[in-house]
């Protein structure tokens, strides 16, 4: 499986989309900071949102998609899935 994921920070300010095949593993790495750059930089790692397809194609595909939306297309998918933009990290354990 592949999954297509937005991570925010406390304060729903920055939003982050990215693309892994072990969401469990990836958000961890975030959410400790394991890896430099934008989501440590800036404390993203509340994920608010996340798909998965068995293709990885499909999976970049759509990563590069929701990168290109603007900001207010991407807060109303997320909210589509996750109106209250709760921490969806709980719902993976």
């Amino acid at each position: 499986m592949y999954y297509i994921y937005i991570l925010t920070n406390k304060y729903n300010k920055v939003l982050y989309v990215g693309v892994t095949n072990d969401l469990i593993r990836r958000i961890y790495e975030h959410k400790n900071s394991l890896a430099d750059g934008f989501t440590a930089k800036y404390k993203v790692h509340k994920l608010v949102y996340y798909d998965c397809t068995e293709d990885v194609i499909s999976a970049i595909t759509r990563e590069k998609q929701i990168k290109g939306w603007t900001r207010e297309k991407k807060i109303k998918l997320i909210e589509s899935m996750n109106p209250d933009w709760k921490d969806l990290w709980s719902d993976l354990n």
